[in-house]
């Protein structure tokens, strides 16, 4: 038996378990596993049986992750369709580990005015993103990551938004992606 195992953020189990376990449920479903939720100390094990499909416990894992990291699950259930994968990058990384501030100053830039800056760049990018605590979680092909994380890592280092819209509008032409209507 395969058995992963993974820590969320305690106010994100509810959203893994969903109202009656239908979250929880479906997961086991689309991946051939079964979750085990422990809410003392806000893990979740992941066990699947040795003739599973060894991708399933994988992608469950993922998809527990993305929810931890603020995704809802329909748009962490992206993560079970084609070759969608999830990447996690640590804001700390680029504010330092002290200052709480920066951190504030950066997810507000990352998500904008009502939102409108993230929304922008998941329409440019092709990507899912969600803004969490020190994170920034993606969802999206291996094509749509390296898109998103270079929008993402440009804004981190304090390019303007229209220069990072002006580059994935750029690398959409490129890739010979229709322009998207304002």
């Amino acid at each position: 038996m395969t058995d992963l195992f993974i820590r969320i953020p305690e106010e994100r189990l509810a959203v893994l378990i969903g109202v009656g376990g239908v979250v929880r449920k479906a997961i086991e479903e689309m991946s051939g596993a079964s979750l085990t939720v422990d809410s003392s100390e806000s893990s979740v094990a992941i066990h699947a049986p040795p003739e599973a499909d060894p991708w399933g416990p994988m992608k469950a894992r993922d998809v527990v992750a993305a929810i931890g990291r603020g995704f809802s699950p329909e748009r962490a259930f992206r993560l079970f369709k084609g070759e969608n994968y999830l990447n996690v990058l640590n804001l700390r990384e680029v504010t330092g580990k002290r200052d709480k501030n920066a951190v504030r100053r950066i997810r507000a830039r990352l998500i904008g005015e009502h939102g409108k800056a993230r929304e922008r760049l998941e329409q440019l990018s092709g990507c899912s993103i969600s803004v969490q605590g020190y994170h920034v979680a993606i969802i999206g092909s291996a094509e749509e990551i390296e898109r998103g994380t270079r929008a993402l890592t440009m804004l981190l280092r304090g390019s303007e938004h229209s220069t990072v819209f002006g580059f994935l509008a750029g690398e959409r032409r490129r890739l010979g992606e229709p322009p998207l209507e304002d």
